[in-house]
């Protein structure tokens, strides 16, 4: 049934009250089916909703997005899992669908931040998607509907405090958006512009070869940053975010955090850590966390203790030479940013991590410096034209 408001337990804080999401005008375009959404989800929930959205109209594929305070920790197309993303993200599954698999693959990008995230389907929940939220541990999802078998599985979640809310597909905002910060109204033009292959027009590199699989990542980076806080930098693989860098002042803060991000998803994918034995009853949160800290350069001995605690063995930890020399194979790798890269160290920073693509919307004055860093490494560079600036 739908309402004109909900009135929530608080607003972002206990201390915050009275707090209530409500329609601009008319009834809100939404009816919570499970749970009892507060503010922060609702926020989560309708930001995300808009990317999954944009990426099925953009792309014309499932897609999924994974969200925590307001900003994607992954977002990805409902392409199949390879053997070694089933081992490293925990899927004993024989066959998923392609939403079942948009999730998994958002979800794997951080499993560390996606941990009690909030969830966004571009596409009505199957059984199969209702199944993995069911083992994560999560807040809610946003889905545009849910078969009956699945809306059961959902609503058994978490005692039935599992938040499921239903978003009508053909909502679109009003033109004029409105806030208020510290008692003042501000209000502009929401930004309806939906990153899609012709922004991709302007290649500024001497090598002007972009396939599709890479166009394909541009838009993905493109919508992911679009809905992510700024400043904004992602690395995108295969059609899945691999790293996201999100609210730094600097650029090269968000490319380094973006990229730490990206090496450490690769990195738990080699065979060493693919062959852990864990004990019995471990839960995936500790496989995550075991995951995690043994690939990490800054571990501390103590941290690698808790290691002992859910694996059967602790097998030696990479050298620095077996990380660089594993990293090697993280190959044509897409990285976006939501406004202009303003120094070289940027692109200095995303080869690292095997980028080969470079989507971002130009117009410094150290242009000339940035292309002519893409063109040592080989890089095929787009401007679009086009700032992604969220707040």
């Amino acid at each position: 049934m739908l309402m004109q408001s909900v009135t929530l337990k608080y607003g972002c804080n206990p201390n915050q009250k009275p707090a209530e999401v409500r329609a601009a005008d008319g009834e809100l375009p939404l009816e919570v089916l499970s749970g009892n959404p507060g503010y922060i989800n609702f926020m989560d929930a309708m930001n995300s909703w808009q990317l999954v959205k944009e990426l099925k109209a953009a792309l014309e594929m499932p897609a999924a997005a994974s969200f925590k305070h307001v900003s994607p920790a992954g977002a990805a197309l409902g392409l199949p899992l390879s053997e070694d993303e089933k081992k490293a993200y925990g899927v004993k599954a024989a066959s998923l669908s392609p939403l079942a698999c948009a999730y998994i693959r958002a979800r794997g990008a951080d499993r560390l931040s996606s941990f009690g995230d909030w969830a966004a389907l571009s596409d009505p929940v199957d059984q199969d998607t209702a199944e993995v939220l069911k083992g994560e541990v999560s807040d809610g999802v946003i889905a545009p509907g849910y078969s009956p078998e699945a809306l059961e599985i959902l609503k058994k979640k978490r005692g039935g405090k599992y938040n499921v809310i239903k978003i009508d597909p053909t909502y679109e905002p009003p033109e004029l958006e409105t806030r208020l910060i510290g008692g003042i109204e501000f209000m502009q033009k929401r930004n309806t512009h939906i990153p899609a292959f012709d922004d991709l027009q302007n290649i500024v590199t001497a090598d002007k070869e972009l396939p599709m699989e890479a166009r394909r990542d541009m838009v993905l980076a493109m919508i992911t940053l679009k809905y992510t806080q700024s400043n904004s930098v992602c690395y995108v693989s295969n059609g899945q975010v691999i790293g996201v860098g999100a609210g730094q002042q600097s650029r090269i803060h968000c490319t380094r955090l973006a990229g730490d991000k990206a090496d450490i998803w690769y990195l738990k994918q080699h065979p060493r850590v693919l062959g852990f034995q864990f004990k019995a009853k471990v839960g995936k949160a500790e496989r995550d966390n075991a995951m995690d800290l043994f690939v990490r350069q800054d571990t501390t001995d103590y941290e690698l203790k808790t290691l002992a605690a859910v694996l059967e063995e602790i097998p030696p930890r990479l050298s620095e030479a077996e990380r660089e020399e594993w990293l090697k194979g993280l190959q044509n790798v897409t990285i976006g940013s939501d406004a202009f890269f303003p120094f070289r160290d940027n692109i200095d920073r995303a080869y690292k991590s095997g980028v080969k693509y470079v989507v971002q919307t130009g117009g410094s004055l150290r242009d000339d410096l940035v292309i002519d860093a893409c063109n040592e490494y080989d890089m095929v560079m787009v401007t679009t034209g086009m700032r992604l600036f969220h707040h």
